[in-house]
C-alpha cells in the first residue's frame, strides 16, 4: 500500500515493508516498486551470497517493478507504470547493491512504452556508485535499443555493465535526477544566502494532494514609483511567468530552472536590470507529488497535468488550479501585465533545444510571437531551428502554452522551451555534445540574455550606448584579487644579443645622374613635377598594366632647366628664348669622383611600381620582365 508521509523531507521511502518480510526476502516490500528484492539463480536459497544481486528502487524518485533473472548474468526489468495510469513507462532510477567483484551483467528493461527515443542516437543510461557520486554515461558500445521477438515484438532497452568494486551500491537512471528533496534544499540554501538585500520572496502557493509544498519564488526589486503608474498610462509593470516540472520525469527541466534562478538573483549587471524593470514569477516543480512517486508523467491521480490545464479542479488538480488564479489575478490587474508564459520541458526523442508556439489567425500578433524565438536562436548555439514548431493543434488543448493564448490577453506570448534529455549537434552538424548538470544551467542562462535583448528590441529598455558597452567590456576582466600562477623566471627570460662589429657599407659614386621632367605633365602632391617616364616601357606590359616603368636617364628634359628646383640653376632667366632652348637642350650631367680603395658596382637603376593599380599576378610577370630586359 502506499505509504503517504507527513513530512516527505524526513521520509523518503515511499513504500512500506511488510512485518513479514526481511531483508533478504525475495517479495517486494510494498505494491509498486521493489524494495531489496534479491534475486537467487534457481536451486538456491538461504542467506545471500555476494554475487545475488539486490534490487532497490523503494526511495525518492524511484522506478523499478520487477526484476528477473533469465540467464547466468543476464537480468529482465520491468518498469513501474505511472500511478494510476498504466499507460507511461519510461522513467527508471534504481539500485543495485551485494555484487561481486568484476562480475558482469546485462539488464534488459523490457516493457518501455516509448518507441520513438534517442537511445539509438547517442542517450544512453546514467550510473553513479557510493564511492563514486558523479553522474555517468554508459559507452555506446554497451547500450542497445531494439524489438525482441523473445518479448512478443516489444522494444527492448539492453545494456552491460562491469561491477568493478564490491563494497560500492550502484544506481542506474534514465536522466541526471532532481528529487522534491533536493528543490527544497536548493531554495533553503538561497534563501539563507540572501542578505538584507532581498532580491525575491518564496512562498508556498497551494499543497499538493499528498500535503507536499508548491513553491512560488516572485523576484521583484521593481521600485515604488513605477508601482504607481495603471494600465490606462500604458506604463504598467511587466510579469514573466516560468513553469517547471510539469512531467515528472523530465529532471533536465528542473536544471534549466536552476540556472536560470541562478543567474536572476545573482550579481551579473544583466540580472541587475530585469530585477529592476520586470517581475519574475517561478513555479519550480508544479507536480511534486508525480516527481516524488518516480512517475514518467502523471501526477498521483494518473492525469497529465499538461493536458488538464482548461479542465483543472482544485480537489483533482489543486496545483494547476491555484497557477490559474495568479495567471488570472495578473492578467486583470491594473498594475501588471504578463508578457511571458513559458512552461520548461526535457525532449527524450529530438536533440538541441528548441521551443513550441501557437498560431494566431491576427498576422499582427503573430509575427510578434515569432520575435522571442529567433532572438533565442542568436544566443543559444545548440538550439535547433528545425524542431522549432507554431501550431493550435486540438490535442493539445489543455497545454498551458494553448490555454494562455486562448484564456488570457492578447499581450501574452505563451511558449514551450524543450530541452533534450541526450544532447546537442555541434557546428559540423554531426557530432553529438551531451548534455550534463552545466549544459542545462548554460539554458537557463541564455534563456535570461534573451529576455533582455527582447525588451531592448521592442524598446521597453534603452540600448546601451557604444561607449558604455566598451566601458562593460574592460570591466569584464579578471578582479585584482586575482593572482595568476607563479612561473619560472628562468623559463622565459631573454638573453642579451652578442656584440659585433659594424662597419659603413661602401657606397658607389660613379656616374651619379638625377632627370625631371617639367610640370607640364601629370603633376603631383609636391608641386607639379615628377620623374621623366622613359619610352620604351618593360617588354610585356602596357601603359595600362598598373606598374610605371621609372629609369634613371644621363640627361634631363628641355623644361627641367626652367622649372626644376634641382637644376643647379644652369638655366639663364635673363637671356632670349634662342638661349632658353639651347640650354634646355643641353644634357645635364653631374659627375662625381671616385674615391681610391672603393669599388664601383654596376650601375643601378630604380623601379617605380604604384600599388593602387597593383592586379593579381602582375608583380612576379614584371620583376621577370626586369630582368630579360637588363639581359639584352
Amino acid at each position: 500500500m502506499l505509504g503517504i508521509a507527513c513530512d516527505p523531507l524526513e521520509h523518503t521511502s515511499m513504500y512500506e515493508r511488510g512485518s513479514d518480510d526481511s531483508e533478504d526476502s525475495d517479495g517486494e516490500g510494498g505494491l509498486g516498486n521493489v524494495s531489496r528484492v534479491i534475486i537467487r539463480p534457481p536451486g538456491q536459497s538461504g542467506k545471500a551470497k555476494r554475487g545475488h544481486l539486490c534490487f532497490d528502487a523503494a526511495f525518492e524518485t524511484g522506478n523499478l517493478g520487477k526484476a528477473e533473472l533469465v540467464g547466468d548474468f543476464e537480468y529482465d526489468l520491468f518498469l513501474r507504470p505511472d500511478t494510476c495510469n498504466p499507460r507511461f513507462r519510461f522513467w527508471f532510477n534504481f539500485t543495485v547493491d551485494n555484487v561481486k567483484q568484476d562480475q558482469r551483467v546485462i539488464f534488459n528493461i523490457v516493457n518501455i512504452s516509448k518507441s520513438r527515443n534517442l537511445f539509438n542516437c547517442g542517450l544512453t543510461p546514467l550510473v553513479k556508485s557510493s564511492s563514486r557520486p558523479k553522474w555517468q554515461r554508459l559507452s555506446k558500445r554497451q547500450v542497445f535499443f531494439y524489438r525482441s521477438a523473445m518479448h512478443q515484438g516489444h522494444y527492448v532497452l539492453s545494456f552491460g555493465f562491469n561491477f568493478d568494486k564490491e563494497e560500492d551500491v550502484y544506481m542506474f537512471a534514465l536522466a541526471s535526477p532532481y528529487s522534491y528533496s533536493r528543490l527544497q534544499s536548493y531554495l533553503n540554501v538561497i534563501d539563507a544566502r540572501q542578505g538584507p538585500e532581498k532580491r525575491f520572496t518564496r512562498s508556498v502557493l497551494v499543497k499538493s494532494l499528498q500535503n507536499r509544498n508548491v513553491d512560488l519564488l516572485t523576484i521583484d526589486q521593481v521600485t515604488h514609483s513605477q508601482r504607481s503608474t495603471n494600465r490606462l498610462e500604458r506604463s504598467f509593470i511587466r510579469v514573466i511567468v516560468i513553469l517547471c516540472r510539469t512531467h515528472s520525469s523530465e529532471a533536465p527541466a528542473s536544471h534549466v530552472c536552476q540556472g536560470l534562478i541562478d543567474f536572476l538573483v545573482g550579481n551579473h549587471p544583466i540580472a541587475h536590470v530585469l530585477r529592476e524593470n520586470f517581475v519574475f514569477k517561478i513555479v519550480p516543480m508544479v507536480n511534486p507529488d508525480g516527481v516524488f512517486l518516480g512517475n514518467n508523467r502523471c501526477n498521483l491521480m494518473g492525469q497529465d497535468m499538461n493536458r488538464n490545464w482548461h479542465v483543472a479542479s482544485e480537489f483533482t488538480q489543486p496545483e494547476l488550479h491555484a497557477i490559474r488564479n495568479v495567471l488570472k489575478e495578473l492578467d486583470n490587474s491594473d498594475t501588471y501585465q504578463i508578457d511571458f508564459v513559458i512552461d520548461l520541458h526535457a525532449n527524450s526523442s529530438m536533440h538541441g533545444c528548441f521551443i513550441y508556439g501557437n498560431t494566431y489567425e491576427d498576422v499582427y500578433r503573430y509575427e510578434r510571437h515569432l520575435v522571442f524565438p529567433r532572438l533565442f536562436a542568436s544566443n543559444a548555439q545548440d538550439y535547433v531551428a528545425e524542431h522549432t514548431m507554431f501550431n493550435a493543434d486540438d490535442r493539445k488543448a489543455g497545454s498551458v502554452r494553448r490555454y494562455c493564448c486562448e484564456r488570457l490577453s492578447d499581450t501574452v506570448n505563451a511558449y514551450t522551451l524543450e530541452v533534450s534529455m541526450a544532447g546537442h549537434y555541434l557546428r559540423d552538424g554531426k557530432t553529438v555534445a551531451l548534455y550534463n548538470e552545466d549544459g542545462y544551467h548554460r539554458v537557463g542562462r541564455n534563456l535570461t540574455r534573451t529576455l533582455l535583448q527582447y525588451y531592448r528590441f521592442i524598446n521597453v529598455l534603452p540600448v546601451p550606448l557604444v561607449s558604455e558597452m566598451r566601458l562593460q567590456g574592460k570591466r569584464r576582466g579578471r578582479p585584482r584579487t586575482h593572482h595568476s600562477r607563479s612561473r619560472s623566471r628562468t623559463r622565459y627570460e631573454v638573453k642579451p644579443r652578442a656584440k659585433t662589429t659594424r662597419c659603413h657599407a661602401p657606397i658607389s659614386y660613379n656616374n651619379l645622374s638625377i632627370c625631371y621632367d617639367s610640370g607640364g605633365g601629370v603633376s603631383s602632391d609636391e608641386g607639379g613635377y615628377s620623374p621623366t617616364r622613359p619610352v620604351p616601357i618593360a617588354p610585356g606590359s602596357s601603359t595600362f598594366s598598373g606598374y610605371r616603368n621609372y629609369r634613371r636617364a644621363a640627361t634631363a628634359n628641355a623644361s627641367c632647366a626652367l622649372h626644376d628646383q634641382y637644376s643647379l640653376g644652369l638655366g639663364d632667366h635673363g637671356g632670349s628664348r634662342s638661349k632658353r632652348a639651347a640650354a634646355a637642350a643641353a644634357p645635364l650631367t653631374i659627375e662625381l669622383p671616385v674615391p681610391p680603395g672603393v669599388s664601383v658596382p654596376p650601375k643601378p637603376y630604380l623601379s617605380i611600381i604604384d600599388l593602387n593599380q597593383l592586379t593579381r599576378g602582375s608583380l612576379k610577370l614584371k620583376v621577370n620582365s626586369f630582368d630579360a630586359d637588363d639581359r639584352r
